[in-house]
């Protein structure tokens, strides 16, 4: 059930000219309307990028960045930003498995930060 990025990229059309016309139609009330339309944009740029990971990435691969986003919801959440960038640029040959997001965690998992005290 993979999409193709040429149908991402129509359903992306689509869904912007259906907030445009949205938003068009609606005017009168500009204050509700503008957080309405950011609100479903935002939920609209979340659907394109669940769509983009799971064409990248195998189950295995997903339930690793699902358990890394229960416990550190900001480092998974950049994880994904860097995924969703190589996918978009066409960096990602492959499906990424479950060793190869292991390895990915690995290197963008920030330095631990260790105090060394002395006592004198």
């Amino acid at each position: 059930m993979s999409e193709s990025p040429d149908d991402i990229d129509e359903l992306r059309q689509q869904r912007m000219e259906e907030l445009r016309d949205q938003a068009d139609g609606q005017q009168g009330g500009a204050g509700n309307d503008s957080a309405a339309a950011q609100e479903a944009a935002r939920e609209q740029a979340e659907a394109q990028q669940e769509a983009l990971l799971k064409q990248h990435l195998t189950d295995g691969a997903r339930q690793r960045l699902n358990a890394i986003e229960m416990s550190k919801p900001d480092f998974a959440k950049k994880v994904k930003k860097q995924l969703v960038t190589l996918a978009q640029s066409g960096r990602i040959q492959d499906r990424i498995d479950e060793d190869q997001m292991r390895e990915l965690l690995q290197e963008m998992k920030p330095d631990s930060k260790s105090y060394n005290i002395r006592r004198r």
